[in-house]
């Protein structure tokens, strides 16, 4: 099944990336820029038309400076040893993702989700995992679910996707194809809570309009309340963003 994307049309325009055409990776990789400054924090990616505008959007969720200069970043890059973490499920756009990781110099390492085990990342002592889209369920993803479950705790961990939906069902959420059926580059007006909100979302209108790319969502009846708190919803209550109440995830379907 389809991963979901939330492509927001209100940021500025700026070039599209290569590999996609609502491409705003950027917005991910500066996230990730100062997670060290922000522990427990883990983010969603948002992919938006305007690379810029969502980057600034995102880098704030983190604390990061979506305008730090490139020798900045470099320079990070070689003090930072500490890696970011991708679990790749298999997606295409785990490269746009990467692609941007890299032009903002952080230093980041690539794995399919089958390629190494918890115990693995935990020796590599991660700043902060990043959980990529992929096909399918939280089931397919290889050690994505449990990544959630054994490292969320203590780790930063970035849900894109399938890492929300991961999110979701890690904490006792169900998966399911959105009642709505497929939204494959559907525009819907998407709203958000302007305080649990404003560090994702800081800068856009409420509602804003999106472009939808999923077939799954976390059913509404089963959203687990004592755990995740949404930030942002459809019309018809879908929900496009969430947070962990006491880890401070912040997910975002991209």
């Amino acid at each position: 099944m389809a991963c979901s994307h939330l492509a927001a049309a209100a940021a500025a325009a700026s070039p599209a990336a290569a590999r996609s055409p609502a491409a705003s990776s950027a917005a991910t990789a500066s996230a990730f820029a100062r997670l060290s400054a922000t522990p427990r924090v883990a983010s969603g990616g948002l992919a938006v038309r305007g690379q810029r505008g969502v980057a600034a959007v995102v880098a704030a969720a983190a604390g990061a400076a979506a305008a730090t200069p490139v020798a900045d970043f470099e320079e990070r890059r070689a003090t930072e040893k500490q890696p970011i973490i991708v679990i790749d499920n298999y997606d295409s756009f785990t490269y746009n993702l990467c692609q941007y990781m890299g032009e903002l110099g952080l230093n980041f390492e690539v794995y399919r989700n089958d390629e190494l085990t918890i115990e693995d990342v935990k020796r590599k002592n991660p700043r902060g995992i990043l959980i990529s889209p992929g096909p399918g369920e939280p089931q397919d993803s290889g050690i994505s679910l449990q990544t959630v479950l054994e490292l969320g705790p203590t780790i930063p961990i970035f849900g894109v996707c399938m890492g929300l939906q991961c999110i979701g069902e890690a904490f006792g959420g169900k998966i399911i194809r959105a009642p709505s059926g497929v939204m494959h580059g559907k525009s819907s007006p998407v709203r958000y809570d302007e305080e649990l909100g404003k560090a994702l979302f800081n800068g856009l209108p409420n509602p804003f309009t999106a472009a939808r790319y999923h077939s799954l969502v976390i059913e509404q009846e089963t959203f687990p309340h004592d755990a995740l708190e949404a930030t942002a919803w459809t019309e018809d209550g879908l929900i496009m963003a969430a947070r962990h109440k006491k880890y401070r995830h912040i997910q975002v379907y991209i």
